[in-house]
């Protein structure tokens, strides 16, 4: 049987039902901006747990997947920077959760390098301080690196702009953030979107993320496309 060149639209609560207890997520977003707000109310209406979260920063209490942490549905949480939601810290001192912590750019950096098949990559920053304990240092004419290591998830929930029926995305300003990265490096992408258009109304040249990386659409408010009007 031919397989579809279109990738399925669904309703948010339809894709989050592929996160199992126990798999490392990746959610998009910074502070506010392109976090998938949808697909995370419905991961945590379906209830899943002991999950371990990969994202830049754990959002507020109330907000996005903060709210994931404030339910104590995050075993683990793997971030740059967590001091706007107070439940991380209570539940990270209180021994109820994990909690990694990554300069900015080697966060992103490691996940670009799963994205991208590579075996890890060499930084600088942080040698010498509590972030090389446990790592492998390297030395470079004369030039000491931290070895980092290549970061994945089971699933990646993305917040784009504008889909195709092929999965090709586009992204609107700085809500792109950290979203296009971890679209190379789920085993299964769910991007939420404001709106599936069909294939040719996207300009290529915004075309940021490539179909072939993405497995399933979720519509804003719907599990509908939108076609040329």
């Amino acid at each position: 049987m031919k397989r579809s060149i279109y990738k399925p639209v669904v309703s948010a609560e339809e894709a989050v039902k592929c996160i199992k207890t126990g798999d490392t997520i990746m959610v998009g977003g910074f502070n506010y901006g392109g976090i998938p707000y949808t697909l995370v109310d419905a991961l945590l209406e379906q209830g899943t747990d002991q999950l371990t979260m990969i994202a830049n920063d754990t959002a507020y209490e109330k907000v996005g997947h903060g709210k994931l942490v404030s339910a104590g549905r995050v075993k683990k949480a793997i971030a740059s920077h967590v001091g706007l939601n107070k439940k991380t810290g209570e539940f990270y001192m209180s021994g109820k959760m994990e909690l990694e912590l990554y300069p900015q750019g080697t966060f992103v950096e490691k996940i670009r390098a799963a994205g991208y098949g590579l075996g890890g990559f060499l930084t600088p920053t942080g040698v010498g301080t509590v972030v090389e304990e446990g790592k492998q240092v390297l030395e470079v004419n004369g030039k000491k690196y931290i070895l980092e290591l290549p970061m994945s998830a089971d699933v990646a929930l993305v917040r784009a702009y504008k889909a195709d029926r092929m999965g090709n995305l586009t992204y609107r300003g700085t809500n792109q953030n950290f979203n296009p990265a971890m679209a190379t490096a789920g085993k299964i992408v769910i991007a939420e979107v404001d709106a599936v258009v069909d294939v040719g109304e996207l300009d290529p040249n915004h075309i940021v993320t490539q179909g072939i990386l993405v497995d399933m659409l979720v519509v804003k408010g719907g599990s509908y496309y939108a076609s040329r009007t």
